[in-house]
């Protein structure tokens, strides 16, 4: 009988929250389990089977001088390195201390912040090691990640459609709020994967699921203020899960 592939799954700087959404696939955790072997995976289970690994998933991005040697080490022991979510993949929220002073910062977090050891920034692993391919979302969309492990079973490149979510409103027939009603909306340069859930609710999209490719949003910034919205605020809409993205960071306040 063939060896199964072996998976590993490690966490950095973030909230665990795509480590669950691979725990949430519940009944198609048993169909995983037949074709993979889940050697690392601490949020799961303190069974640990020693590398080298097939497949390495990382959620969290890169925060610490420690963090950033144990990704290279991580992406030896690994055939395939998958980053998963918005702080893997773009540093995540944390990564808005990147405009500002962490030394600062932690002086008003931390009693004794001398004791505190980080890098300047929170990157997103790419940034430290190459990777093979890149799941966003905050968290990942779990139907996402079953397609790449698909793909890698079946020697193929995963079908992750780079549209955004917009095209998701279409398919939902609902009507664009941003519009319909003014309301300021990611959705024109956020990558598709959520199935356009605020929109669906009458909200503006958030940009969870990071900028799509081209994503052209200084235009949509100044759409914002056209709306109404402060140019400051406009600015901070692309401010959050997916801020130090390519795509997302470039936008900033007119001189």
């Amino acid at each position: 009988m063939a060896r199964r592939p072996r998976i590993a799954v490690y966490k950095f700087a973030s909230c665990d929250g795509c480590q669950l959404s691979i725990l949430d696939l519940e009944d198609e955790l048993l169909t995983i389990t037949e074709n993979f072997e889940i050697a690392y995976f601490l949020e799961a289970s303190r069974a640990v089977v020693k590398g080298p690994y097939d497949i390495g998933l990382v959620e969290g991005s890169i925060t610490t001088p420690h963090e950033a040697e144990l990704i290279k080490e991580i992406r030896k022991n690994c055939k395939v390195l998958i980053t998963i979510g918005a702080c893997a993949t773009a540093g995540g929220i944390q990564a808005l201390r990147n405009w500002g002073r962490s030394a600062e910062f932690m002086k008003y977090v931390y009693p004794k912040p001398e004791y505190i050891e980080i890098l300047d920034k929170s990157t997103p692993v790419s940034d430290h090691v190459p990777v093979d391919f890149e799941l966003r979302g905050c968290p990942i969309n779990k139907y996402q990640l079953l397609e790449v492990m698909s793909a890698y079973l079946a020697g193929r490149a995963p079908n992750i459609p780079n549209q955004s979510v917009c095209n998701e409103c279409k398919l939902k027939g609902n009507v664009c709020i941003m519009v319909a009603k003014g309301i300021p909306c990611l959705g024109p340069v956020t990558h598709a994967g959520c199935g356009a859930i605020c929109p669906a609710y009458g909200r503006g999209c958030y940009g969870c699921y990071g900028p799509r490719e081209s994503p052209n949003s200084r235009p949509l910034m100044k759409r914002f203020i056209e709306l109404g919205k402060p140019q400051e605020e406009a600015v901070m809409a692309f401010r959050l899960f997916n801020a130090w993205a390519p795509g997302f960071r470039e936008v900033k306040a007119e001189d």
